[in-house]
């Protein structure tokens, strides 16, 4: 495997800027996921990274070889696409294959590479079948089998769960994590599924318009998000506008006087709550920081959890998310209830934030 560098890369296609400035490190071993909703750049970074996109400024390096001009099919880079593109014609097997017979390896090498692979994702008993009959994670499979084959120094992976459902994209984020520690393959990922990321990255890169935003874990972005996007894309928040009154002040739109951690800018903010950082309960709690009166207007059952959406102002509402345990009690719609928190667990942005 090989450490990967992405270098103050850039991509025009005219007049539209596709990424801007990217810049990233990922480590021998390391699995990075390019996150960001649509548009934002992340597929373009990684079709740079694997040949099939020039940069217009900065380069690749992967390894200790500088690879930004080289044809995709020299960069010893293995990529999985988003729909597999496997051959319907080729069985399992023979699929496996096609880039070792690109490669020109001799055919006892490469028979025994294919039936390693194939043992390593456990298809070996499928390799005389052809894609048609196999199901969505089996394809999965095969196409990550076909780009482990050559030994690759960097895996590229380009939204690769995508298309299977979501029972069956759990156990596979899984399958995939466990592998690439397995074989320490330095991994890029492309995904606009934030659990997916937060499940299978040692780090994660969000992006936006073409730049990123902010590279971190999971911890790191979900407990100190930079700005109110990354806030709101990695992970859930409830925003609060208003302006910091006074050190530890914070005064909403709507007339709530809240705690927070703010430090001595007074000024135009915004306050974000994780939901899952919020109590509910039937009465004020006291000792808390932050304990307002409101109404449930809204409750989600999602199993595991429950979401309740809470009227606090006129202009105000936050999400309340409390487990779903035996014996518990959930509001109703309409019921009296009391938000409360601490004020560390709101998260203050400064300046004016618009919304996302």
């Amino acid at each position: 495997m090989a450490r990967l560098r992405i270098e103050g890369v850039s991509k025009h296609y005219g007049e539209v800027q596709a990424i801007r400035d990217v810049t990233l490190d990922v480590a021998d071993g390391e699995f990075v996921v390019l996150l960001g909703p649509s548009g934002c750049g992340k597929t373009t970074t990684l079709r740079v990274v694997a040949g099939f996109a020039e940069p217009s400024a900065g380069s690749v390096v992967l390894g200790e070889r500088d690879i930004t001009r080289l044809p995709p099919w020299k960069r010893n880079a293995g990529l999985v696409f988003q729909n597999y593109a496997l051959f319907p014609h080729l069985t399992v097997a023979q699929n496996v294959a096609f880039g070792l017979e690109m490669r020109k390896i001799a055919p006892a090498e490469s028979a025994s590479r294919i039936g390693d692979v194939l043992r390593l994702v456990r298809l070996e008993h499928l390799a005389g079948r052809l894609p048609r009959q196999l199901s969505g994670g089996q394809q999965q499979r095969v196409a990550l089998a076909r780009a482990l084959v050559f030994r690759p120094d960097v895996l590229l992976l380009d939204e690769p769960l995508s298309n299977l459902d979501a029972k069956l994209r759990q156990d596979v984020r899984v399958e995939i994590r466990e592998l690439q520690r397995q074989l320490a393959l330095t991994t890029l990922m492309v995904t606009h599924d934030q659990e997916e990321a937060l499940t299978m990255a040692d780090r994660l890169v969000v992006m936006q318009d073409g730049e990123v935003r902010q590279v971190g874990t999971q911890q790191d972005l979900y407990e100190r998000p930079r700005d109110r996007f990354i806030a709101s894309f990695v992970g859930r928040s409830s925003f609060i506008e208003g302006e910091i009154e006074t050190p530890g002040l914070f005064r909403s739109a709507g007339g709530l006087a809240l705690a927070c951690n703010a430090g001595n800018a007074a000024g135009p903010a915004t306050l974000a709550l994780r939901p899952e950082r919020l109590l509910i309960e039937a009465a004020p709690l006291p000792g808390v920081d932050n304990s307002l009166p409101g109404v449930v207007e809204f409750v989600s059952y999602l199993g595991a959890t429950v979401d309740m959406h809470v009227r606090i102002s006129a202009k105000e509402r936050v999400v309340v998310q409390i487990p779903n345990r035996a014996g518990s009690l959930v509001p109703r719609v309409g019921e009296q209830v009391h938000v409360a928190w601490l004020a560390a667990n709101g998260i203050v942005f400064p300046g004016v934030s618009p919304p996302s």
